[in-house]
């Protein structure tokens, strides 16, 4: 049932993003940074999706971005660029802090310090490479939703979210792969295919959604 659950997922995701656009634009930074959180802890987990391998992150990074843009849109690019700032700042929090608490000796009732272990224990180069591109990304992401912007006006909103995010989710892909993969997996080509494959039909799926946000913002 991956499939449905992917799809399922995608959904869910969008939804807390027009969640937080009628909050206001303070909710949707907190979101920016919890999904760039989310996207580099969930990394390290894979599933198998139309029968191929996938990492369980693609849908947070291109979430963090959807609500990126979304803040961008509604509430300027000036705030767009304070969120990429908090959102690099709770990544960097959040692997000091998983580092830091590794540290700690274990009590001899400490049945989950094995696990912790496990999942935060990544290699330095994964980590900087992981938020080295994400905080470019973000950068990439700003200036050409903004360029598209400047020359659509307020016209054709889901084509607008779709270009954007295709554009810099290849940038991600390519640069994270080369920078954090290269010679630690078999086939770097068929996991930068299987990877954009997954994050162009999360794409293909949410951007439609972007005609409802016109009327989540009118009611702000």
């Amino acid at each position: 049932m991956n499939e449905l659950l992917f799809f399922g997922h995608v959904l869910v995701v969008v939804a807390f993003s027009f969640a937080a656009l009628r909050l206001g634009s303070f909710a949707l930074t907190a979101l920016v940074a919890l999904q760039a959180v989310l996207a580099n802890l969930f990394v390290v987990k894979q599933m198998t999706l139309f029968g191929l391998n996938a990492t369980c992150s693609d849908v947070f990074a291109i979430g963090s971005l959807f609500s990126l843009n979304l803040l961008q849109e509604f509430f300027g690019r000036e705030a767009a660029r304070k969120a990429v700032g908090a959102s690099f700042l709770a990544m960097v929090f959040f692997a000091n802090m998983a580092y830091l608490h590794l540290l700690y000796t274990p009590s001899a009732q400490d049945w989950a310090h094995p696990s912790f272990v496990q999942i935060f224990s990544s290699t330095p180069l994964i980590v900087a490479a992981s938020m080295g591109v994400y905080l470019l990304v973000q950068q990439i992401d700003v200036w050409f939703f903004g360029w598209l912007r400047e020359r659509w006006k307020t016209n054709y909103l889901p084509g607008r979210f779709a270009l954007t995010l295709l554009v810099s989710q290849t940038i991600d892909t390519v640069l994270f792969s080369f920078l954090g993969l290269y010679g630690l997996v078999s086939s770097l080509l068929d996991l930068m295919i299987v990877s954009l494959a997954m994050k162009g039909l999360a794409i293909v799926c949410s951007a439609p959604l972007t005609v409802f946000a016109r009327r989540i913002s009118r009611a702000l």
